[in-house]
């Protein structure tokens, strides 16, 4: 049913942000988005999109913009202990759309952004506040009250029916409103920059993602058309200061040393947290994203289930009486999935990065599994669909 005069407010204009004011926002309901920095900002990076996550995105008319900005890797080569060729190449590419009904991209994040943050100013009913300040939040019955201090100094109370806590993995919503846990940093880093297509030119496959793994230790690369550039993420043990300088790595030649040539000291360090914690609501103040379960991005999901968090609990908040019962029923639908992915999330991180001779075995199953293995291992994850209302779900 249609959702004109309900009221939402969402705290953080993130990924997950965006994506859930944009669902909220078809249904006909009043949007507010609340930003603490100036402008949209969305941090340099690469993103993979995958089946589950681009059929949320094409459905909030978000195709044509991501196409046009991202590539539909052919495959994913995997390199070992310095191979000089991959060990096996998994089919992505056009067998992606065949068995899953959308592709799998990779593209900038900030791309990713824009498009979001573009389609948002089609609506009238969304309505993006810059600068924010400080803010609070204290329900009752008639709904929750929001007040805002603005960079201008200026102050305001704004009424809704719920606020929804897209505010990242260090979320004041969680922490603060709902006296959840702080982050917990997972002991490693991941390094990333981006360098141009000519300095890795004949090194690596242009088409395709290519990831190296050793001991301690692993890779992920994959081009940007789009910008003309190679994304490159390092992940290796490191601490949680963000001006920790880049540690000496030892490498095993191929074609990893000429990435780590081309990308020289323009690495810059994200250090990995995660979050547990089973209270992603109190009453009509809820959590998505990674403010309710960031995880570690060894399957590449992170994104992806805030996108799916935004197309479940929207259409939950128009149908249901109350966004309290909303809410529960967006946690019972949705944790025990992310629960599912962040567990193997956290066993990938351990495969990656195994030692000799662990290692051999690993090399040795990936071989025989062959080319569509993750197909079939990785269909629960991309083969998901959440539909457009509770009953897809």
């Amino acid at each position: 049913m249609p959702a004109t005069g309900r009221n939402y407010i969402i705290a953080g204009a993130g990924i997950t942000g965006l994506t859930l004011a944009l669902a909220l926002a078809k249904f006909g309901a009043n949007v507010t988005v609340l930003e603490r920095a100036d402008s949209l900002q969305e941090f340099g990076a690469g993103l993979q999109i995958s089946p589950n996550a681009r059929r949320v995105l094409d459905r909030l008319g978000l195709g044509e913009a991501l196409t046009q900005a991202s590539l539909e890797p052919l495959a994913l080569d995997t390199y070992a202990n310095g191979g000089q060729k991959p060990l096996i190449s998994l089919e992505l590419g056009p067998v992606m759309r065949e068995r899953f009904g959308a592709p799998y991209a990779v593209m900038h994040r900030a791309d990713l952004a824009e498009a979001l943050y573009k389609a948002t100013r089609r609506f009238a009913n969304i309505d993006i506040l810059y600068g924010i300040r400080q803010w609070d939040a204290r329900s009752d019955e008639r709904g929750v009250a929001v007040d805002i201090e603005q960079a201008n100094g200026q102050n305001q109370t704004m009424r809704a029916l719920a606020l929804l806590g897209a505010d990242g993995v260090h979320s004041q919503t969680r922490q603060q409103i709902l006296g959840g846990p702080a982050a917990r940093f997972d002991g490693r880093v991941a390094w990333r920059t981006l360098v141009p297509f000519e300095s890795v030119a004949g090194r690596i496959a242009m088409d395709r993602v290519s990831v190296f793994f050793s001991p301690g230790h692993h890779l992920v690369c994959y081009p940007l058309p789009h910008r003309q550039q190679v994304n490159l993420a390092l992940f290796l043990p490191g601490s949680a200061d963000k001006a920790q300088a880049f540690p000496k790595l030892r490498t095993r030649g191929g074609p990893i040393d000429a990435l780590m040539a081309a990308a020289g000291a323009s690495w810059m360090p994200w250090p990995l947290h995660t979050v547990a914690t089973e209270t992603w609501h109190r009453g009509n103040i809820g959590l998505v994203g990674d403010a309710a379960h960031a995880i570690v991005p060894f399957q590449a999901q992170g994104a992806a289930m805030g996108i799916e968090d935004a197309a479940v609990l929207a259409p939950l908040l128009v149908e249901s009486d109350s966004a309290e019962a909303a809410l529960a029923r967006y946690v019972t639908l949705r944790q025990k999935r992310v629960a599912r992915i962040a567990a193997l999330s956290a066993s990938n991180g351990r495969i990656f990065h195994m030692p000799w001779p662990l290692s051999v075995a690993r090399n040795t199953v990936m071989r025989l599994q062959g080319k569509r293995a993750h197909l079939r291992r990785l269909g629960w994850i991309y083969g998901h669909d959440v539909g457009e209302g509770p009953a897809h779900s």
